[in-house]
């Protein structure tokens, strides 16, 4: 790079349409997961609030282990809304109660051609859809401590921050007012050297109580939104460094975000947001979504893994930023196609790279799921914040977790 350059990164809030879709189709996963962890899922949700009544609309395909009953589809798509906070129809959706919400059930059995290639050995396991994934890491969140180990580009690495910052002062009673529709935009000025210099805007977008009659006009309403937003959640997480007297702040920047918003405003659909669920546009992506999807559908479980992978490249220092690619044919274990590549930033040549990822990392779908331990009820907490650069908790986020045998091979080669 020989001059400055600026880069967006977009992130959504539990309660965007598209994300409570989300949500509810990965507690589906992780219900069908709870009762069989060799379970079949591929679900889809619609949302969709009209005047009279809300909609939410279940699709997708199901296998379960002879015997095993399954979960109560419609119940946990109730309750998966309801714990979002969509539990008044006056806001957008209440999901507790029948009358003003409808859940329609279409989810049938998963295609027999589809299962038979999937349900070999690990060593053989085959991949459950042919396609293509990306895993990707670079090293800006390094600098800057509250996101130190997240080795993700920084501008989602804030946006992302900036929607939990939201929901969680919403939930919490910080911002008695706010409703879980939001979302958030961050533009980073990069220096000729790559890294982040400052913030040069923000955007943040969020639902909002009705309280012009508090207020007297929608002017004075908006500065106080305005101001709430400034500092509850914009200051808190965006590192004073970065803001300059230049950064420019956007925030309700139509006027007003009022009730009924979610999925009044907005229908949402699982799988929209793929973007926001990665790098936000910084790495590639292959095109599959993840969330509704068990592990072996390599659009979740490969991705998962490349990033995994990637995320030992850069950890290691063998380069500041690595891409890896995967390519899968249906039915098959081995990747058609796996490449690295750290555009130029590599220590060593990107062959020697990834030569030692193929030595200490297998992207066949068994491996990736014994390895990962993906055959868990993990996802719902994927569904909001994004699926990569997330602190491991437990058993979550596995992706995530670096070790510390493979760090040594990679360092030794340096």
């Amino acid at each position: 790079m020989t001059q400055s350059w600026l880069f967006t990164s977009e992130s959504v809030a539990a309660g965007h349409p598209d994300k409570l879709c989300d949500a509810i189709s990965d507690a589906i996963v992780d219900a069908c997961l709870a009762l069989d962890p060799k379970a079949k899922v591929a679900v889809e949700t619609l949302v969709k609030g009209r005047q009279d009544r809300s909609h939410i609309v279940l699709a997708g395909e199901v296998k379960l282990a002879e015997g095993i009953k399954a979960p109560d589809y419609v119940a946990i798509a109730r309750q998966t809304a309801a714990d979002i906070g969509y539990v008044d129809h006056a806001i957008g959706m209440d999901a507790t109660s029948e009358e003003r919400c409808e859940v329609t059930q279409l989810i049938t059995s998963q295609s027999a051609h589809i299962n038979r290639g999937v349900v070999q050995s690990i060593d053989d396991q085959g991949a459950g859809d042919q396609g293509l994934m990306f895993g990707y890491a670079c090293n800006e969140t390094e600098a800057y401590p509250e996101h130190k180990g997240r080795w993700m580009p920084l501008a989602i690495a804030l946006a992302q921050a900036l929607t939990r910052r939201v929901s969680n002062a919403g939930s919490d009673g910080t911002l008695p007012w706010a409703r879980p529709d939001a979302k958030s935009q961050v533009t980073l000025m990069h220096g000729s050297d790559g890294q982040p210099s400052h913030v040069d805007n923000v955007v943040i977008a969020v639902q909002h109580r009705d309280m012009i009659e508090e207020f007297g006009s929608e002017e004075a309403e908006q500065a106080w939104i305005r101001e709430q937003v400034l500092d509850h959640v914009i200051k808190p997480v965006l590192p004073d460094s970065l803001m300059t007297d230049d950064t420019t702040v956007f925030v309700n920047s139509t006027g007003r975000f009022v009730d009924p918003g979610g999925p009044y405003a907005d229908a949402g659909l699982t799988g929209r947001k793929i973007i926001v669920d990665t790098y936000g546009g910084r790495g590639r992506h292959g095109g599959g979504a993840f969330s509704g999807k068990d592990p072996t559908k390599v659009d979740r479980s490969a991705a998962y893994a490349a990033r995994w992978a990637a995320k030992h490249v850069v950890a290691s220092g063998l380069s500041a930023e690595c891409e890896i690619q995967l390519a899968y044919a249906i039915g098959k274990a081995d990747p058609v196609s796996i490449r690295v590549d750290t555009f130029g930033t590599g220590e060593i040549p990107d062959d020697d790279i990834a030569a030692l990822v193929d030595a200490n990392f297998s992207f066949k779908p068994g491996h990736i799921i014994r390895d990962l331990s993906l055959a868990a009820p993990i996802y719902g907490v994927t569904a909001a914040g994004g699926h990569f650069g997330r602190h491991p908790e437990g058993d979550t986020f596995p992706w995530e977790k670096l070790d510390s045998t493979v760090l040594k091979a990679f360092k030794a080669a340096l």
